[in-house]
């Protein structure tokens, strides 16, 4: 019976390490379980069977470690859970409407110093020239450059 609570112990802290480091970046709980279940199996070999028993259950322990990790690195098993797509397109860049200098439109949102207005009916992006802009304020567009449309607020 001590035997199938160290082994259960060692398999499912390799378990949760793995999944900590493949699936789960960063120090999360898993990790901290991983390694004290591990420990804890450690822990249990040296209790249950003494110094010798407990060293050998430590070194197969580490080793089977790096070798699930090797495995899981080599195996490149992550690669099913990541997202591969790039997105390559700006908010701007498809749009028809033609804004010149001068135009005058109304912002729908907060320009931080970037977001949202709109010009004759039509969402677009734009700047502001730095500064913070509430939204429902009439802007004026200062400069296009590419498909960055600069604005400021109109002055009353």
């Amino acid at each position: 019976m001590e035997w199938l609570i160290i082994i259960g112990l060692m398999l499912l802290g390799t378990f949760l390490i793995v999944a900590e480091i493949i699936f789960v970046p960063g120090t999360t709980i898993v990790g901290i379980l991983g390694f004290v279940f591990s420990a804890y199996c450690i822990y249990l070999g040296y209790d249950y069977f003494g110094p010798t028993t407990g060293t050998l259950i430590l070194i197969v322990g580490l080793l089977l470690n790096i070798v699930a990790l090797v495995i899981a690195f080599k195996g490149r098993s992550w690669e099913r859970f990541s997202l591969k797509g790039t997105m390559t397109g700006k908010y701007n860049d498809d749009f028809k409407f033609d804004v010149k200098v001068g135009d005058k439109g109304t912002t729908i949102s907060s320009l931080k110093p970037i977001g949202k207005a709109i010009f004759d009916d039509h969402e677009i992006e734009v700047r502001s020239n730095g500064g913070y802009v509430d939204e429902n304020v009439e802007i004026e567009v200062l400069r296009v450059e590419s498909s960055k449309i600069f604005v400021q607020p109109v002055k009353i």
